[in-house]
């Protein structure tokens, strides 16, 4: 009987999870290369099986269907590899360095085609080479065997323990270099140092593939920029017809959100891989060597501009969509002002002609009152001539013109009490 209570389903998979990748051992001297490969969900399957029929070619074990991460040795070789968010890493190490720099670095001695049958598309590409440091530091003529460029970066790393030495530039063969002189490092502490550079690599190209979405959205924000300048002068105006200012407004939003559903992904994952970037940068500890750049200045000196680009093109694309939301409400204000003086017309008119239909209602309630009393007249007449030639003495005119006012008398109170009733009953 267990003494804990049963484990969260998900308890053993996260407590494993900070553990899932751990950095590869790498001999001094030694050789390793490194792979980040941009792939679609789609493409996870055929690299599964990418994998593993390499792993066959050596008699070692390969990834299952769910593994995210795989360590095999592989004759010479051994490999990592783990599986992230978009992109995959390959990492390949062997001991012992060439007679000339680079002249075969680890991922050389995989199986013809192999590496260029990886699925996907390749983002970053570094061989490293991992050298016993001297007692005199390397000169320019050293670092110029092992770079091409004139710019060289590097900086005493682990607060002195070893030095780096990169220039960040694609080879003929694609690849970036990267050197390390150790003094004191592990095996393990040099594959730390190696993974965060190699990290750094990765994450910066990551960051990176914002730059061209902002170039694109920059000259389009501009214009509707513009354009709803000119828009909301045309809300201010008066006599502006509001159909084509509603025309306008939701062109500018269709195209606001467009531009913001085509990058929004990319300009967050810009954000999070440069904030990794900056992290990765501080985990290296440097200490400026005289006369070169360290990684920190190299990246925030051309990293950073890049994407606080992004950034301010993100940040421009989400303003835009507030100012076209406000300007909304203030079309919607406009239209509902409008609206209430057309109702106030409109019920004005209504009451006017309300009046001028009580007024004929009165005047021909006036006539029929008066029809009534002729018509009651007239039988009064008769019934008076009746009367008289009964033999009665009657004077039917005297009794007719008798009578009229007290049947008008009669018609008029009872046109009084009926109304009194309708009012009554209406309440």
């Amino acid at each position: 009987m267990s003494l804990f209570p049963a484990n969260h389903p998900q308890r053993v998979v996260l407590a494993d999870e900070v553990h899932a990748r751990p950095p590869e051992r790498v001999t001094t001297p030694g050789r390793v290369s490194y792979l980040a490969v941009l792939i679609d969900s789609e493409a996870r399957e055929q690299e599964l099986r990418h994998l593993q029929n390499l792993c066959k070619r050596f008699d070692a074990t390969g990834p299952g269907l769910d593994d995210k991460h795989l360590r095999a040795t592989l004759g010479p070789l051994r490999l990592k590899w783990e599986r992230h968010g978009e992109f995959s890493g390959y990492t390949f190490t062997t001991s012992g360095l060439p007679a000339d720099p680079f002249d075969a670095p680890a991922a050389s001695m995989l199986p013809g085609g192999w590496a260029a049958g990886i699925p996907g598309q390749l983002i970053a590409a570094v061989h490293a080479e991992v050298s016993a440091a001297g007692s005199v530091p390397p000169d320019a003529a050293a670092l110029a065997q092992r770079f091409q460029g004139p710019t060289v970066v590097g900086a005493d790393i682990g607060d002195g323990v070893a030095t780096l030495y990169t220039d960040f530039k694609l080879d003929n063969d694609g690849c970036s270099r990267l050197w390390v002189l150790n003094r004191s490092l592990t095996e393990n502490q040099t594959g730390r140092m190696l993974q965060r550079m190699f990290e750094i690599e990765a994450y910066r190209v990551l960051a990176l593939l914002a730059l061209p979405i902002a170039r694109r959205q920059a000259p389009r924000i501009a214009a509707i920029e513009a354009s709803l300048a000119v828009f909301t002068d045309g809300i201010g105006r008066e006599g502006t017809d509001d159909e084509p200012l509603l025309r306008e407004l939701t062109r500018l939003a269709a195209e606001v959100e467009s531009g913001i559903a085509a990058s929004q992904f990319r300009f967050g994952a810009c954000e999070a891989y440069h904030g990794l970037v900056l992290r990765r940068i501080a985990e290296l500890r440097e200490i400026r060597l005289p006369g070169l750049q360290t990684v920190d200045e190299f990246m925030r000196r051309r990293l950073t501009p890049a994407a606080a680009t992004c950034a301010n093109v993100a940040q421009r694309l989400t303003s835009l969509a507030d100012r076209i939301s406000q300007a909304s409400t203030l079309l919607a204000t406009r239209v509902g002002i409008e609206r209430e003086r057309q109702n106030q017309l409109l019920l004005a008119s209504m009451d006017k002609r309300a009046k001028l239909q009580l007024r004929l209602q009165e005047a021909v309630e006036g006539l029929s009152l008066a029809a009534i009393l002729y018509y009651v007249a007239g039988l009064i007449g008769y019934a008076a001539k009746a009367v008289h030639s009964l033999g009665v003495h009657v004077n039917p005119d005297l009794v007719v013109g008798l009578s009229i006012p007290v049947v008008g008398l009669f018609l008029l109170l009872t046109r009084r009490r009926f109304l009194r009733r309708m009012e009554s009953e209406g309440s």
